[in-house]
C-alpha cells in the first residue's frame, strides 16, 4: 500500500460549516427585495449544493428572466451576512489539526463564490489548514464536474492520485470523487444528500475520518 500522505479535497458547506443559517437569510433578504415572503430553513437547506445561480433559479421560481440580477443581489447580501450565524462542525478544527499532522496537503473546493472562501475559513479560524482554496468563479464548470478539484492540485503543484480523497455530504463532492478516480469520503453529519453515490468510508465527525488515514497510513 502506498504509504504517502494523500491529498486531500475538501467541500465547504455542510462538510467544514454549517452555513444553512445565513445562506437562508441571504436568501429571504434577496426574496423580500422583490416582495416574496420568507421561506423555511428546511426548504433553502433543500436547494443548496450547485453554485449561487441554480440557487436562485430554485428560491425565485418565475423570475428566470432576471437570473443575473438575482444573482447580483444575492451576493450582495450574503457578503454581508458571511458568518453571522455560520459555525464548524464539531469536531473540525481537530480534525484538520490531525490530518495535517499526519503530512497531508488540503484544498478546499466548493462552489461558493471564490473570493468569499478564504474570508469564511479565516474568520472562522480554519483558513491555516489548507494550502489552496477555490470556487465559482475559477472554472467554467461547477461540481460535480471534477475542475475544481484539477485546479486546486495544479495549485498545490501535485498530481491526482488514486490514493487521494474528496471529503463531502452532498452527491456533488462524491461524483467529483468518483470522476476524478480518488476515494470518497462522505461526511454523514452535513446537510447534503449522498442520492445513491457510492463512497469510501462514512463518518459522523472529521475526527473519526483522521483516525481512519492514520490507520491506512499506518501512522
Amino acid at each position: 500500500m502506498d504509504k504517502r500522505a494523500p491529498t486531500l479535497f475538501f467541500d465547504l458547506d455542510g462538510t467544514l460549516i454549517d452555513s444553512r443559517g445565513d445562506i437562508a437569510h441571504s436568501v429571504n433578504l434577496t426574496r423580500a427585495d422583490y416582495g416574496l415572503p420568507p421561506l423555511p430553513l428546511a426548504e433553502v437547506t433543500k436547494m443548496v449544493g450547485n453554485g449561487m445561480r441554480q440557487l436562485m433559479l430554485r428560491a425565485m421560481p418565475g423570475h428566470e428572466d432576471r437570473i443575473d440580477e438575482l444573482v447580483a443581489n444575492n451576493r450582495r447580501q450574503y457578503e454581508s451576512h458571511l458568518v453571522v450565524h455560520t459555525t464548524v462542525y464539531p469536531g473540525v478544527p481537530e480534525g484538520l489539526a490531525a490530518l495535517r499532522a499526519l503530512g497531508c496537503r488540503m484544498a478546499v473546493t466548493s462552489n461558493k463564490t471564490s473570493a468569499l472562501i478564504p474570508k469564511i475559513l479565516d474568520a472562522l479560524g480554519i483558513l491555516r489548514f489548507f494550502d489552496v482554496t477555490v470556487g465559482g468563479g475559477d472554472v467554467p464548470v461547477l461540481k460535480p464536474d471534477p475542475g475544481l478539484l484539477f485546479l486546486a492540485a495544479e495549485r498545490m503543484g501535485v498530481p491526482v492520485l488514486p490514493t487521494d480523497w474528496v471529503i463531502g455530504d452532498h452527491y456533488t463532492d462524491l461524483e467529483v470523487g468518483r470522476r476524478a478516480g480518488v476515494r470518497v469520503c462522505h461526511c454523514a453529519y452535513g446537510f447534503g444528500q449522498p442520492r445513491g453515490e457510492r463512497f469510501d468510508v462514512e463518518v459522523g465527525d472529521l475526527r473519526a475520518f483522521a483516525d481512519h488515514l492514520r490507520g491506512l497510513l499506518g501512522a
